[in-house]
């Protein structure tokens, strides 16, 4: 423990809840629900109204899925995407990683958490969350654990989660400078898994081959907020 504390301090993380109390709450997680815009991306869009992500994040989300397939026995969890507006490649990524569901549009994100959470039999307090901002807060304040996204122009906002207790652990990392990674390999390690994702992915067959045909087996759900709440594209 003091190691992994010790690996991601050095990056310039925070653990606004200590280390040991953060596993504690690790051990219930079940789903992993991430923002979109300043999460995988700097924020930065295109003409087109989009934002991009790198493969270096989304291996981190995969091998964090893997990790808690490994750590709840074989269940698989549940990763969704909720963002406040819509993006094509947010679409793309969580159609070529199998994630569960991705929500565009949402303005309130905790009722679509609760569209989630709902649909799949949890509760919050078994959710990790990825969030950089606003937009973010009502599901921060809810869910078991909260991965802030670091970014230097906002230190007010970064003053106010730490205060009213609406983060667990901000990144080192920038917007934009690979922090999803980051955040998946800190939750990893602080399980203790991390040497057994890094052997099973490297030997592939059986146990990694057993997740990723599960994994493979998702369908993925998209949905669009409305006034009436989350509805099929």
């Amino acid at each position: 423990m003091v190691d992994i504390e010790k690996t991601f301090t050095a990056l310039g993380g925070q653990f606004v809840t200590p280390a040991d109390a953060l596993t504690e709450k690790l051990r219930l997680v079940k789903a992993i629900v991430f923002d979109w815009d300043g999460v995988f991306n700097d924020g930065v869009k295109t003409e087109a109204g989009s934002s991009s992500f790198s493969e270096v994040d989304s291996m981190g989300t995969n091998l964090l899925r893997f990790g808690l397939w490994l750590q709840h026995d074989g269940q698989l969890p549940v990763a969704a995407v909720i963002t406040g507006v819509t993006n094509t490649l947010a679409d793309t990524l969580v159609g070529r990683e199998h994630f569960h569901a991705c929500y565009s549009q949402a303005k309130h994100k905790v009722d679509v958490l609760a569209h989630l959470l709902k649909k799949h039999q949890l509760e919050p307090k078994e959710v990790a969350f990825f969030f950089d901002d606003a937009l973010d807060l009502s599901v921060a304040e809810v869910v078991g654990v909260r991965i802030m996204i670091r970014r230097q122009a906002n230190p007010l906002f970064t003053n106010y989660v730490t205060t009213n207790g609406l983060v667990d652990y901000i990144t080192g990392s920038q917007s934009g400078q690979f922090a999803v990674r980051e955040g998946c390999e800190l939750i990893i390690g602080l399980l203790g898994q991390f040497d057994t994702v890094m052997a099973e992915r490297l030997r592939y067959k059986p146990v990694y081959d057993q997740y990723y045909q599960q994994r493979q087996a998702v369908e993925p759900s998209y949905w669009t907020v409305g006034p009436n709440g989350p509805e099929p594209k």
